[in-house]
């Protein structure tokens, strides 16, 4: 899906926040649910991950999560933290990895969203980051070790760059902060699917359709869940429950595997069309 056209510089339109809402309304609009898929940005290196990312979108891929890596994740389970691992030394700073943004961005207007951590964020300063991620071509972010309760500069920051902040809701958060995550954030809510990290199955889905009708009360954001969602039946259940899913795990698994870049990309696109097919029912 084409949501933008071309510059005369060949550079698709980068309207930010406003890709993510005409992606999700679309899709609403045709009763079709969201499939996120998440990618690790240098894994194995920058130039892969720039050849990649457009080829998802057309193996059905409606948004990219570009992971940023970073030396000490949290949220990251063994699959993704090996690959930050990885990537660690890809890129020499955030402008090269706006750089393979920028790259994708002549291909493709997918909706991208970077998922990193504070620390480089607040090293390079919350409104230049957000100023050269949007020039770049990212539409929104997320930041797992951000809490909402000190995120108001950010998202302030966030609504002046017209950029989407997407918060992670998960099963303990309590409904305090369950609301302030439905009032802040933008694009999407990423609902944690489990208790603990990505790449896990223990405990999926725990109390998923309680707090999905919780969040209903307070916002018509569309809500995507994800960690540990990895086999199109998964991707179909839990694609019912909400607005779209989450996949990750499943993806780097395949590329980290792969014994070359020609077979990652074999493989990795393969099992997005399987996810596609899962979450549509066919």
């Amino acid at each position: 899906m084409q949501n933008t056209a071309k510059t005369t510089s060949g550079l698709y339109a980068l309207p930010g926040l406003a890709n993510l809402e005409r992606t999700f309304a679309d899709l609403r609009a045709r009763r079709r649910k969201a499939l996120v898929i998440y990618v690790m940005a240098g894994d194995p290196d920058p130039e892969f991950t720039a050849r990649l990312v457009p080829k998802l979108a057309g193996a059905g891929a409606d948004v990219v999560e570009l992971g940023f890596p970073f030396s000490d994740p949290v949220a990251d389970g063994p699959v993704i933290q090996a690959a930050g691992q990885r990537a660690l030394h890809r890129f020499a700073n955030l402008g090269e990895y706006f750089a393979m943004v920028r790259r994708i961005r002549v291909q493709s207007a997918v909706p991208l969203v970077t998922m990193t951590y504070y620390n480089p964020i607040f090293r390079y300063g919350e409104a230049a980051f957000l100023r050269d991620a949007r020039a770049a071509g990212l539409d929104g972010t997320i930041i797992p070790d951000l809490p909402v309760i000190e995120a108001a500069t950010w998202t302030a920051a966030c609504a002046t760059a017209g950029m989407a902040p997407i918060f992670l809701e998960a099963p303990n958060s309590p409904p305090d902060q369950a609301r302030r995550i439905a009032e802040l954030s933008r694009g999407f809510i990423y609902l944690v699917s489990l208790k603990g990290v990505t790449g896990q199955d223990k405990g999926l889905g725990e109390n998923l359709g309680e707090r999905v009708q919780r969040l209903r009360q307070w916002t018509q954001t569309p809500l995507a869940v994800g960690f540990g969602i990895s086999t199109p039946e998964q991707a179909r259940r839990f694609g019912a429950l909400c607005d779209g899913i989450v996949v990750g795990s499943g993806v780097v698994q395949r590329i980290a595997d792969a014994r070359s870049p020609d077979i990652a990309e074999s493989a990795v696109l393969d099992y997005v069309r399987s996810m596609r097919a899962g979450l549509d029912g066919t």
